[in-house]
């Protein structure tokens, strides 16, 4: 069994590790860390883990975790890196589930979000925790850094067009529409129902901070210069991730439907729909799932993917599972074979 700990664990990704792991066959929850509500039961705060999760929200206590074999850490950007060496100096392996890893150089990273990084030495040794790319070194990670929610939807889209080398790397456009929790579980005006709901707007035009890691991602896959409009909306439902995307063919002869069937036929979380479909936020809800489908725009050299994924599930709790089961030998599909919710 792996001894699994969560610092972390009242947040919205923290609670989706909860209800994921109290289900896996191969998992033992030692510890779940919160400042906030240390002394409080789990199942007390959320009532949905009753009967499933018997344990007390405790403080941070790096000598406790390092009894562990694998920590995820599901908390604000910034934590992690406070922590990690000495977790890792103790045989702990990590899965951090915010930004603290995702890009390797340390100015970048700054820029994006404010702070001075705290271990830049980690920085060349994390793995980008992308199963789909990166699976063979995730095996052998000690730290591994989660993707966020968009750059996943928007990595699997693009990456059998770039690796195929069949459209303009330098034009790519990906129009991204997320469900309020991707904000995270916290007081914001924002995220309040009278505000959210029948509401729909763009934010984070002039930069959003997963802008650099898809950059990044898609650059080192395919080792090709890329060019990205990325913009996030946001939508008044719970739940889910939406990216449109559009590039330039360069290739008019390129099957577009079998390179993406190809491209993903083995992997066991991406999901190539039939020619002509239309990928349902609600499809993959609760799932660790991303659907795609890929479209020729009438008239125009234009390819046109559609790609949903849960943001908290493919796109945060569930992948980082997958990355552990990956990183300890286990079947990937291990705690994560659960089907969409409907309605």
């Amino acid at each position: 069994m792996i001894r699994a700990g969560i610092v972390g664990g009242t947040g919205y990704t923290g609670v989706e590790l909860l209800r994921l792991l109290a289900l896996h066959p191969e998992v033992q929850l030692e510890i779940i860390t919160s400042r906030g509500e240390a002394g409080t039961r789990v199942c007390d705060l959320f009532p949905n883990l009753r009967g499933h999760i018997d344990l007390v929200f405790t403080e941070p206590d790096a000598a406790r975790l390092a009894a562990c074999d694998l920590v995820f850490f599901a908390t604000p950007n910034g934590i992690a890196m406070s922590m990690a060496r000495e977790l890792l100096d103790k045989g702990v392996r990590i899965v951090d589930l915010a930004a603290d890893f995702r890009l390797r150089d340390p100015q970048v990273w700054q820029q994006w979000y404010g702070i001075e990084h705290a271990c830049p030495e980690l920085l060349e040794e994390a793995v980008y925790g992308l199963p789909e790319v990166n699976r063979a070194t995730i095996a052998a990670a000690r730290l591994v850094a989660n993707p966020g929610c968009y750059p996943t939807a928007v990595q699997l889209g693009f990456l059998p067009l770039l690796e195929a080398g069949g459209v303009n790397s330098e034009t790519l456009v990906a129009d991204c529409k997320s469900g309020v929790s991707g904000a995270g579980r916290k007081a914001s005006v924002g995220a309040l129902l009278a505000e959210a709901s029948e509401n729909f707007k763009a934010y984070g035009v002039a930069g959003h901070r997963h802008l650099p890691e898809i950059r990044q991602g898609l650059e080192q896959a395919t080792a090709t210069r890329i060019g990205l409009t990325f913009v996030p909306h946001l939508t008044p439902m719970v739940r889910g991730i939406h990216a449109t995307l559009y590039a330039r063919v360069e290739d008019s002869d390129l099957d577009l439907q079998a390179l993406f069937e190809a491209r993903y036929r083995d992997e066991p979380f991406v999901d190539v729909l039939p020619a002509g479909s239309h990928p349902e936020t609600r499809s993959v809800k609760g799932a660790n799932q991303c659907r795609l489908a890929v479209h020729r725009a009438p008239g125009e050299p234009v390819v046109v993917v559609l790609s949903v994924i849960d943001n908290l599930v493919k796109g945060a709790a569930g992948q980082a599972i997958q990355n552990m089961n990956i990183m300890f030998g286990l079947d990937e599909r291990a705690g994560l074979n659960t089907i969409g919710l409907l309605p």
